[in-house]
């Protein structure tokens, strides 16, 4: 098949999974985390909540304004680069254990599982909501 039309559409949305996943894994991964006694610690936190934020939000225009998709395709690939993101953090945290030789291996195992779900859950809801609302604005 050629690529383009939906087959080109199709391949940018699955790119845009993978390159946010990897944006959301980056940021979690390599933001500093001092400890809870560290007075900067909740800048931190706040600094990575935000860059992850302006990357969903980027996500969403691009599916929506650039990609031309529905929202429910949109919700769908921007919840999937959360969790694809989310199981790399997970996965970065069960490699870190293993090397270091701490944490409780089991519960590390089920963050493979969990993680992905919990961040991906409220992000596709929180991505229809969105695309949806562009949607109606752009029909106006």
């Amino acid at each position: 098949m050629n690529m383009d039309g939906k087959n080109s559409s199709k391949f940018r949305g699955l790119s845009y999974v993978i390159l946010f996943g990897v944006v959301y894994l980056v940021i979690a991964v390599w933001f500093p985390n001092p400890p809870a006694s560290n007075p900067r610690q909740f800048a931190w936190r706040v600094a990575a909540w935000v860059l992850c934020a302006l990357a969903f939000a980027l996500q969403i225009g691009l599916e929506h304004f650039r990609l031309g998709n529905a929202p429910r395709r949109t919700a769908l690939h921007v919840a999937a680069a959360v969790a694809l993101g989310a199981f790399g953090v997970a996965a970065s945290a069960n490699i870190h254990a293993l090397s270091a030789k701490t944490g409780n291996h089991g519960s590390l195992a089920l963050a493979l599982v969990i993680w992905p779900v919990v961040f991906g859950l409220p992000a596709l809801v929180v991505a229809w909501a969105a695309a949806s609302g562009l949607a109606r604005i752009r029909r106006m």
